[in-house]
């Protein structure tokens, strides 16, 4: 029996009968994925660092510290940011394992440690899930989140909350596009990004993907969660902002005839910054994982040349280490 999809809504532009898709339209040949795997292979990409993966490591990794109270966001590789403000704490699509991937002994592998493990987290109140990819939402981070800290709340996209249920956690929420939710004080908004979703090879596009946007006190922070470039999302800012902070993704983008209409490279990511009109962004989704063609070093590179090009300096859009942290 074929599988139909059980939040569909005729109303809504991006439910389909069969799942859920992009306002855009999909821009990748036919083909596209055989020819890329052909093609990195070919040209034996991703290339290492210039100065290697072990001084790559030593340049852009610390520990993580949350000593203290005060109000702060940290990096703490992919797209996994920590943000504490006024006594609450939120965590993005955490990925602690050493690859993203189903299998533990095949699939992308950390080229750099995670900054801290789930131990050495302070108490968690929300989660919330971009996506289900593996690089964005692992099954062994989730499960230790949710044993260690039970009163966490784990928001997620539209049809994500079945593998939840499976796996047996609770306390969760999910969402369409532009509905919202409130949690200690905080109101949480899913709002659309340009990507797509597949754990497996049979349920493509069955969960919905997105970024949140959080309002605590009026503080908002924007984490983008993955995507391509759309001038939809402008309205973002339009309808969610002024946005405080933004988490913007930079890397993954190479070959761009492929990637484009999944990953933003940095020069997009800046616009994206300027468009929705963030007043300052955290570059995320780089630096760990090597899942496309783009060198590890490459996408700073880039973010600093898009930046210049932009009158924009580094203090608009910051490069933090992996576990770095930034005051709010």
């Amino acid at each position: 029996m074929a599988w139909t999809n059980p939040f569909f809504d005729r109303s809504k532009e991006h439910h389909t009968p069969e799942g859920f898709r992009n306002l855009e339209p999909d821009i990748r040949p036919p083909g596209g994925l055989k020819r890329w795997r052909r093609e990195r292979k070919e040209q034996q990409l991703p290339r290492p660092p210039d100065a290697g993966y072990e001084a790559f490591a030593r340049r852009w990794w610390q520990t993580a510290n949350f000593d203290g109270h005060q109000d702060a966001a940290w990096w703490l590789g992919h797209a996994t940011v920590l943000v504490r403000h006024q006594g609450l704490t939120v965590l993005t699509d955490p990925v602690l394992g050493q690859r993203a991937s189903p299998l533990s002994f095949a699939g992308p592998a950390r080229r750099t440690i995670t900054p801290v493990d789930v131990a050495g987290l302070p108490a968690i109140d929300v989660v919330v899930i971009s996506h289900n990819h593996y690089d964005h939402l692992d099954n062994a981070t989730v499960h230790a989140l949710a044993r260690r800290f039970p009163q966490a709340v784990f928001l997620v996209p539209l049809g994500l909350k079945r593998w939840f249920d499976k796996a047996g956690i609770g306390n969760v929420r999910e969402l369409d596009w532009w509905a919202s939710t409130e949690v200690r004080g905080a109101m949480f908004t899913f709002v659309p990004a340009r990507h797509w979703s597949a754990r497996t090879l049979w349920d493509r596009n069955r969960s919905l993907w997105g970024g949140w946007v959080m309002n605590h006190q009026g503080f908002r922070f924007w984490f983008a969660g993955d995507t391509g470039y759309s001038d939809r999302l402008a309205e973002i800012g339009r309808r969610a902002g002024p946005i405080d902070l933004a988490a913007i993704p930079i890397g993954a983008y190479a070959p761009r005839w492929f990637m484009q209409g999944q990953h933003v490279d940095p020069a997009q990511a800046v616009q994206l910054h300027q468009e929705i009109g963030c007043k300052r962004s955290i570059a995320i989704h780089w630096g760990v994982f090597e899942l496309a063609d783009d060198q590890l070093d490459e996408p700073p590179r880039l973010l600093g040349e898009a930046l210049a090009e932009a009158g924009l300096t580094e203090e608009d859009f910051m490069l933090l280490n992996i576990g770095g942290r930034i005051a709010l």
